[in-house]
């Protein structure tokens, strides 16, 4: 477990939601009818009944390879349980629930030296909330509440490691149980999967892509499917989801559509069918695996082997394929040490010197005559700014590549440039090609970036690739330093970037982006670069809430050129605008009077920043190179 994770608050249960292959358990029902419990029974009360079983249960999915075993407390709520007249019992079956997964998990820490998490299931709760139904969404909030507050009883290494909100049918239920999540255990991770039809679709009538869509604004940490009519259907939903959302996906299907055979209801998929589409599940795209209904631990066992072997193979590719070419072995080479922060580039050795670093943005041009933006590089670069930023296709425009545009600066200006690099419109392939050829000619300083969506841009039909997200990037850029290619194959030396990160402390969700950012900075950021700062109490939270894992953070300026460039930047790009700014800026009479206050208020917000951060990026808007070196008070002279 790092320190960065923990500082976020998401402590060793983190390393779950980083993107590798996770495996969870399979169906506790199914084994407990195996051992001769009635249907007719509370399941969940067996938790105080009978705890050596379930307790047994637990450790053999353990022993199977499962790294997430659920509580046996899917149905431990107020209503189902009041179905068996346990309704007072919420809080001990949910305890007793907990407890016995952290038993089996410490058994085997102790015995193996493995590490395992304890999910608190969550399930339906048996009852149709309104508009359908009759319960009221505080009625079903609260029931959330009172089982999550007992799952999450006596905090980290006693509590639930992670809560599981699944199999629910409904997105008006969903969001209740995801407020009370985040009410009562707001530093707890919380992974939601719904089920859905043979068409793929959520019994309410939801898309699988609404349901993702949904999750991710509501503020899950991981979403999927679970459940459903087998793990074609819940592969087909993966498909869907994945390209709505960038957050870590689950998956857990049913071992396929039960059958009656002689009086018993049988699953008839196989643990080497399940084991095959686990490895499909996970090229579509879901990095949390695991069985529902019908899995036993043979399943898991058959799909833990099934995806070690996808990752030996996946590691071996590129040794593979040339022994196979040539009849020799490729070695892979282990990596090596870049050279420090400071011998990379100047800004490199500004930002490890803790020096107050300038920076100008300067957008490519939609053209193949970069002049004015050559000579604007080099008036900046006279006047003392440090950097250029180049942004790549912002807002998703078509634009030259700032890659080329970078080159031109430094070719003819002399100034070092910083890359702005997205994920948007490359395959892994095309970034690794494109960050060897940006070494190999003399750039060195990279910001990492996921990318605008394309339906943002002047070609809203244009498709996009995003393979992987900045933080993959990032991971990606970690290598190429330490001269290993995405194969972990060696390239023979290092890269030298500086890589750098966005952040953006005025988001709707700070806790999705502080998420995020640990990430980042786990992943290997260096140094990271605001989105405009208006608000300096945000930036200030935010500075505050990345206190543990904090990198030098240069802080986004923006000169507002009138009221409506200030009504674009809040209701469009959603930057936080205070009221104040708005009124200043609806007060002026002139143009040219709005410019003069968008440089003071912009001005005003560089004094206020720069106690707190190690420097500034100014925007220059509309190719107004004037105006970001009036914002950084340097000596304006004609160019």
């Amino acid at each position: 477990m790092t320190d960065v994770l923990k500082d976020a608050g998401a402590q060793g249960v983190a390393r779950l939601f980083t993107g590798r292959t996770v495996l969870a358990d399979g169906a506790m029902g199914t084994m407990l009818y195996a051992r001769g419990v009635f249907i007719n029974r509370s399941y969940d009360e067996l938790n105080l009944s009978q705890p050596d079983t379930v307790r047994a249960i637990h450790a053999e999915y353990l022993q199977a390879g499962a790294e997430i075993i659920e509580t046996n407390t899917f149905g431990a709520n107020v209503f189902r349980l009041e179905h068996h007249g346990l309704q007072d019992k919420v809080r001990a079956i949910n305890v007793a629930g907990v407890k016995l997964a952290r038993e089996a998990v410490n058994q085997l820490r102790d015995k193996q030296a493995a590490e395992a998490f304890v999910a608190g299931s969550i399930g339906p709760l048996g009852v149709r909330v309104e508009p359908l139904g009759k319960l009221s969404l505080d009625e079903a909030r609260e029931a959330f509440s009172e089982q999550i507050r007992a799952l999450v009883e006596g905090g980290p290494g006693v509590g639930a490691d992670l809560l599981i909100i699944e199999t629910m049918t409904s997105l008006a239920e969903v969001e209740q149980a995801i407020l009370a999540a985040r009410s009562e255990a707001p530093d707890v991770p919380v992974i939601v999967m719904v089920t859905v039809d043979e068409d793929g679709n959520c019994l309410d009538g939801s898309s699988a892509e609404t349901a993702a869509t949904k999750l991710t604004d509501w503020g899950v940490d991981a979403l999927g499917c679970n459940c459903s009519a087998g793990p074609a259907t819940v592969l087909s939903v993966i498909e869907r989801m994945r390209p709505v959302t960038d957050l870590p996906l689950a998956a857990m299907p049913n071992a396929g559509i039960p059958r009656a055979v002689e009086g018993r209801t049988i699953y008839m998929s196989s643990p080497e069918y399940m084991a095959s589409f686990a490895r499909k599940l996970v090229k579509a795209g879901a990095s949390i695996v695991g069985g529902c209904c019908g899995t036993t631990p043979s399943y898991t066992r058959a799909m833990k082997s099934s995806l070690r072997a996808m990752d030996a193979m996946e590691t071996g590719a590129r040794a593979v394929e040339h022994a196979v070419a040539t009849g020799t072995p490729q070695k892979i080479e282990s990596k090596i040490e870049p050279a420090p922060l400071a011998q990379r580039s100047k800004i490199g050795a500004m930002v490890a010197a803790g020096e107050f670093v300038s920076m100008v943005e300067i957008v490519p041009p939609k053209g193949i005559d970069c002049t004015k933006e050559i000579d604007g590089a080099a008036y900046l670069h006279k006047l003392g700014v440090d950097a250029i930023n180049v942004p790549d296709s912002p807002r998703a425009s078509a634009r030259m590549s700032a890659q080329s545009l970078c080159v031109q600066i430094q070719q003819h200006v002399g100034i070092e440039t910083i890359l702005h690099y997205t994920c948007r419109d490359r395959n892994v392939l095309s970034i690794q090609s494109d960050l060897l050829g940006a070494s190999s000619i003399g750039l060195k300083n990279i910001l990492c970036l996921t990318g605008d969506p394309p339906k943002l841009g002047n070609y809203p039909d244009a498709t996009a690739v995003f393979d992987v997200d900045a933080i993959g990037l990032v991971n990606i850029v970690r290598n190429l330093n330490h001269g290993l290619d995405i194969g972990k194959n060696s390239i023979g030396a290092s890269t030298g970037f500086t890589v750098a990160v966005a952040a953006n402390p005025g988001v709707p969700d700070i806790e999705q982006e502080i998420r995020r950012f640990a990430y980042k900075v786990e992943a290997g950021a260096e140094y990271a670069i605001t989105q405009p700062v208006f608000d300096l109490k945000l930036l200030e939270e935010f500075l505050k809430r990345i206190e543990g894992f904090r990198i030098p953070v240069i802080a986004g300026i923006w000169p507002l050129t009138s009221l409506r460039n200030a009504e674009f930047m809040k209701n469009d790009l959603r930057v936080s605008m205070p009221e104040e700014i708005m009124a200043r800026m609806a007060a002026v009479t002139s143009p040219e009077a709005a410019k003069a206050e968008g440089i003071k208020i912009a001005q005003e917000m560089l004094a206020e920043v720069r106690p707190v951060v190690q420097g500034v990026q100014v925007s220059a808007p509309f190719g107004k190179y004037s105006a970001a070196a009036d914002v950084l008070g340097l000596t304006v002279e004609v160019a």
